[in-house]
This record gives C-alpha cells, sequence and structure tokens, in this order.
C-alpha cells in the first residue's frame, strides 16, 4: 500500500512541475489523463485536477466525470480545474477582460480555510489564463481574490473540494508550498514516507516478485538512468541480470573503456562490445537529425540483439526510461502533451526481440534518480555525470556524420568537460556539450588564413531536464577553453557559447 496522489492532466505545461511539488513533500503521485484514471482505492488520498490550454467554454474542452472522486476524498482543481468545477456545478466562466498571465498579488485570503492556512494576505501568485470565474455556485464560499480576480479561490461547502485560479506549483507563487503541504498533508492526509530508501526497497521486492527466476538483458550507457536501473536489478536479481555495453562510436573519449572498468569493480555481469565501425557505415551521409536518431537506434538493437542471444533462455529487457523520456516521446499514459522528439529508450521492441520489458524507473525525474542511487550506495562520481544522449556525439554532430569529425567532437569536448572539473564547475551545470557546426569560418593562425570548423558550448542549469537555462559560465573560463580547443583540435579555428534557454531551444541542438 502506498500513499498516492492523482493528477489527472488537461494538458497544462505545468502539470509535471506539479507533481515534482508533490514528490518533494515525499509523497508519491501519479499523473493520467483526466479521461482514463485508475478506480479509487483506499491508498489514493486526493487529486489535483491540472490547468490547460482549452477553455470550459469550448463545446469539446475537457469535461471529465468527477462523480467518483467529488466529496468522497479531497479535490483541488488548478486554474483550468478550478473553472470546471465551478462551470459544472452552475456557476459561469467568462473571458477575461484583460489576459491575466503572470504576478499578482492576494488582496483578500481565508487564512481559517485549511487550505490557506500560514499564507499571508499580499503574496504574490502566478496567473496564467484567459477566462474568470463571473460568479461561483451558492455553496461555494470564496477564500481568495487579487485586485482583478474575485474569484481566485474557493471551498464547497460540505466537502473536501477546493479550487484556485493561480499556479502553487510554479516558483513565482512564492507561498504555493504552503498552500500544496496544507492541502496534501493535512487535508489529504498523507504521511510523507515515499523517499529514495522506500523506493529503492519497495522496487527490489517488486522486482524480486515479478521476475522471479528469469534472466534480464539491461544495455548500459554509462549514464545515471541505466546505472541505477542496473543496480537496483543488481540488488534485486543479482547474477540473473546480464548487462551488455555497446561501443557505437559516438561516445566521449576513452568513455567505453573508463566506463567498463567502473561496471567491473561495481560487480555487474557485464559484456563490453566494439562496434563503431557498424555503427558508422549505417550513419553514413545521413544528415537528418530524427534519421540520425533511427539509424542509431535501429543498429543498437541489431548489435544488442546479436549478444543477447548468446546468453540462453532471457526472458526480460531492462531499460533505464524515466519520465522526461516518457513525457518527451510520447503522452504521459496516454494524455495530452506534445511529442518534442523521439528518444532511444522509449517504444516498440522489433518483433524478433520477444522479451517482456521491466522499467524500474520510469516513474522517476532525474533528480529523483540520483536520490535513489545515493540511497543505493552508488559513488557519487557516477551519479553526478551530466547527462549524455542515447545516441551520442552522433546528434551532436551537425549535419552528417565521419570519423574525422568525430575525433574532432571527442577531442574538443574532452578539453570542455574536463575544463569545467578543473575550474570547480562541473557539479554546478546540470548538462555540458560541445557541438561542431556544419559551417567553417575564416581565421588566421600566424600568417596564414585558415577556413576551419567551428565548434558551440553549450552548458544549462536545471533540475530535470523538462526546463533548462543557460549556465553563466566566467568569461575567463570561456576564454581558456577556447583558446585551449583552438590550439589543441586540428581543424577547429572558431568557438561559440550557446545561450539559449529551454523552452523555446531545447537542450540538445538535435
Amino acid at each position: 500500500m502506498q500513499e498516492t496522489i492523482l493528477i489527472l492532466d488537461f494538458g497544462s505545461q505545468y502539470t509535471q512541475l506539479i507533481a515534482r511539488r508533490v514528490r518533494e513533500l515525499n509523497v508519491y503521485c501519479e499523473i493520467h489523463p483526466y479521461y482514463h484514471y485508475p478506480e479509487l482505492s483506499v491508498d489514493i488520498k486526493g487529486v489535483i485536477l491540472s490547468g490547460s490550454p482549452f477553455s470550459v467554454r469550448d463545446a469539446d474542452s475537457p469535461a471529465p466525470d468527477l462523480s467518483k472522486i467529488r466529496g468522497k476524498i479531497p479535490l483541488l482543481g488548478v486554474c483550468y480545474g478550478a473553472q470546471y468545477l465551478s462551470q459544472s456545478s452552475g456557476g459561469e466562466v467568462i473571458p477575461s477582460k484583460t489576459r491575466e498571465y503572470g504576478r499578482a498579488n492576494l488582496s483578500f485570503i481565508n487564512t481559517e480555510n485549511p487550505l490557506l492556512r500560514g499564507m499571508t494576505k499580499g503574496s504574490q501568485v502566478w496567473m496564467s489564463h484567459g477566462d474568470t470565474i463571473r460568479f461561483a455556485p451558492a455553496n461555494f464560499e470564496v477564500i481568495a481574490s487579487t485586485g482583478d480576480v474575485t474569484v481566485a479561490g474557493f471551498h464547497v461547502a460540505g466537502e473536501q473540494t477546493y479550487g484556485i485560479q493561480f499556479h502553487p506549483e510554479v516558483y513565482h507563487t512564492t507561498e504555493g508550498s504552503v498552500l500544496l503541504s496544507n492541502f496534501i498533508l493535512n487535508i489529504c492526509g498523507c504521511h510523507q514516507t515515499w523517499t529514495p530508501d522506500s523506493f529503492a526497497g519497495s522496487t527490489i521486492t517488486w522486482l524480486q516478485e515479478t521476475i522471479g527466476e528469469d534472466k534480464v538483458v539491461l544495455g548500459l550507457s554509462g549514464g545515471v538512468d541505466s546505472t541505477v536501473a542496473a543496480i537496483l536489478l543488481h540488488k534485486a536479481i543479482g547474477r540473473q541480470l546480464h548487462c551488455i555495453f555497446v561501443d557505437n562510436g559516438l561516445l566521449r573519449k576513452n568513455e567505453f573503456k573508463n566506463v567498463l572498468d567502473s561496471y567491473l569493480h561495481m560487480g555487474l555481469n557485464i559484456t563490453g562490445v566494439e562496434a563503431s565501425e557498424r555503427f558508422l557505415s549505417v550513419l553514413k551521409g545521413i544528415s537528418d537529425p530524427e534519421l540520425k536518431r533511427k539509424a542509431i537506434g535501429k543498429a543498437f538493437i541489431e548489435v544488442f540483439d546479436i549478444e543477447a542471444h548468446r546468453i540462453k533462455d532471457v526472458k526480460w529487457l531492462a531499460q533505464g526510461t524515466i519520465y522526461p523520456d516518457v513525457i518527451e516521446s510520447v503522452s504521459v499514459n496516454g494524455g495530452p502533451s506534445a511529442t518534442i522528439k523521439s528518444h532511444h529508450n522509449v517504444g516498440g521492441l522489433p518483433d524478433f526481440m520477444k522479451l517482456k520489458v521491466v522499467e524500474p524507473l520510469k516513474s522517476l525525474f532525474k533528480d529523483e534518480v540520483r536520490r535513489v542511487g545515493t540511497a543505493l550506495g552508488i559513488s557519487q562520481s557516477i551519479l553526478q555525470r551530466h547527462p549524455f544522449p542515447g545516441p551520442g556525439l552522433g546528434i551532436r554532430i551537425i549535419g552528417d556524420i565521419t570519423a574525422d569529425k568525430v575525433h574532432t567532437l571527442q577531442e574538443a569536448d574532452h578539453i570542455f568537460i574536463e575544463g569545467l572539473k578543473t575550474a570547480g564547475l562541473y557539479d554546478k551545470v546540470w548538462q555540458a556539450a560541445t557541438i561542431l557546426l556544419p559551417v567553417q569560418s575564416v581565421g588566421v593562425m600566424g600568417d596564414e588564413r585558415t577556413y576551419e570548423n567551428v565548434v558551440a558550448l553549450r552548458a544549462v542549469g536545471s533540475t530535470d531536464g523538462m526546463t533548462a537555462d543557460w549556465s553563466h559560465l566566467p568569461y575567463e573560463f570561456l576564454a581558456k577553453v577556447s583558446s585551449d580547443i583552438i590550439n589543441k583540435v586540428n581543424g577547429v579555428n572558431r568557438v561559440v557559447y550557446d545561450i539559449s534557454s529551454k523552452p523555446p531551444a531545447t537542450i540538445e541542438w538535435e
């Protein structure tokens, strides 16, 4: 039995942020589409309705049947969720005279209400809506207002049903954590028992019960996610786990040998496969980023399948899939989230690989994976490694891929990453990358004119990869890295620094 908060997704850009805020309270939650959610059980302690890009006034807007939820367990509607609760109960929602987006302040707040206890009048909230509740039904008590929004919060008399027009999950709502804590801990009665240690323990038990005596094969990438997944499985089933680490020729400099050595020292049952020539061959002449991803993925599966068939009677394929992989690749549990790009470890297996799939980390964000890794005793030098894409340097070489381009990028990337470590900046950056651009620029070296390659440096700060801001690295550091790359990497005469945030840009260039 695990206490759970359900989040019904209406397509808001903030839905995943609600989930993060709930989990920061050490309470487990799940996101489900508004039209398909699990049956209520004693472990479901409350439900949160997300915002939405829809208007409740639209004929095709989400209109879920909440009869099995409302009045039976605590319910909190956020933005669209609040408007839907009001309108479906007889209230009126109308277009705002002006679009209400950004900061606002609570001019009235009923701190006697359990949802708002501990909050202060005048506290800042974040609005993001084009409609407003003109009036709420008679049994809806207004518990918060701003200068422009009369019904900024309400409580339904006789029910543990609440609605708020603002977004408590975003940073700009300064007391949002107080409100969510009130709802999750006090109103829903959750006990804050979902911790990294509890997750590790329950997952190991679940893996033992699910897998039994079967053999499992896992493709290790050298990254945090697959490593934590491997150790969870190793602790659960030991030598029944067979790990395969493929060198696709697109890893960082010396990555294959160093990572393979570290896995062997961790006691994992692992086989290393050198397949760089095969990958470079299938990538020849391909420039489109999605086609490159698919070619790399297809080649990996083919190499992996050959190695997996060397192991007799394998029944399971393990993957290090985490929540952002799922969110960006397919709609969350079938919900209305947009697809951004394909991920290498999300999607169907080929017909010839008839294995059941086990994904022990698919409900976790990246920072949660690291905390679970710490609970498992994995070295921080591994856990704090920056994320690295499955297609590797293949999507950091813009355009077609050749062995020479890979070598050039490996050398430049090595200088950047090692420079970050030497300067004590590596742990202050969430992810760093070097990108080889498909342009050449004029330069001067000595008395000669050059016409050589350009590389872009990318460093971002983030928590889970869903959003990211560019890292403000010291000018002196950037100057040294630029000089080192230009002087030590043949064929590069210009270095630029990427100062784009996500959104609108993505972290990777492809």
